[in-house]
């Protein structure tokens, strides 16, 4: 099964400082259709303006991944954790037994992230929080593997739970092909360009939930930038 969720259709809010875009149920936007995909719980498409951003909140037994797709994101927390993370590359935080946290573009350009939250596996664990830089052109015309729960992704940045964050750059005309399972849940957020999964449609911002399927194939109809959530 593949279900195109168009941009459109996405709820959201719009806070001045903050455009927040929802692919499921989060804050005040509420649909019961679009409460969760397997253990991924949040899809956020957040534009946020220059010199603003989150300021400190808590957060417990949460995978937070933040993918940044423009601009940057600046990492503070109460564990003394401070790191710049900028368009292309990726940060982790395993909220754990609790942290607390602010997210910041401290930028005079607008940022613009994924964020990506997904249900821990493991709990009872201290937080921690990483980040790595991920060229470009290190995943060109192929999935490279961002943040995993699994031992054999041993690049990857690591999370708790029975999941990966994968992504991939296409150039127009070309297609990659991934090995889901029947027994997995795949989401998919062309960030930038436009795809066809198995033959739909999906342009930049919509997203693709994919299900009950062996393998399914990406192909760019423009150049293209591509997230995918593997989760159970």
């Amino acid at each position: 099964m593949i279900e195109l969720r168009p941009f459109s259709s996405l709820g959201g809010a719009n806070h001045g400082w903050l455009d927040a875009k929802h692919h499921f149920s989060f804050a005040n936007y509420y649909d019961p259709a679009r409460e969760s995909w397997g253990s991924l719980r949040v899809w956020n498409d957040d534009t946020i303006a220059p010199q603003s951003g989150f300021p400190p909140h808590p957060h417990r037994d949460m995978e937070i991944i933040t993918y940044v797709r423009e601009g940057a994101i600046t990492h503070q927390d109460n564990l003394g954790n401070q790191g710049r993370t900028e368009a292309g590359d990726v940060q982790v935080m395993s909220a754990g037994t609790g942290i607390a946290h602010a997210e910041y573009n401290m930028e005079d350009v607008t940022t613009r992230i994924f964020q990506i939250w997904i249900l821990p596996t493991r709990t009872g664990e201290k937080p921690s929080w990483g980040a790595r830089p991920f060229p470009k052109g290190e995943r060109s015309g192929r999935f490279v593997t961002l943040a995993s729960g699994f031992a054999e992704d041993g690049d990857a940045l690591p999370i708790r739970t029975d999941a990966r964050v994968v992504g991939a750059s296409l150039k127009a005309g070309e297609s990659i092909r991934y090995p889901l399972g029947k027994d997995r849940r795949g989401y998919l957020v062309p960030a930038t360009g436009a795809i066809e999964v198995d033959g739909q449609r999906a342009n930049a911002r919509d997203g693709v939930a994919i299900r009950d399927l062996d393998a399914f194939t990406v192909r760019a109809i423009e150049d293209s930038e591509i997230v995918l959530v593997d989760a159970a």
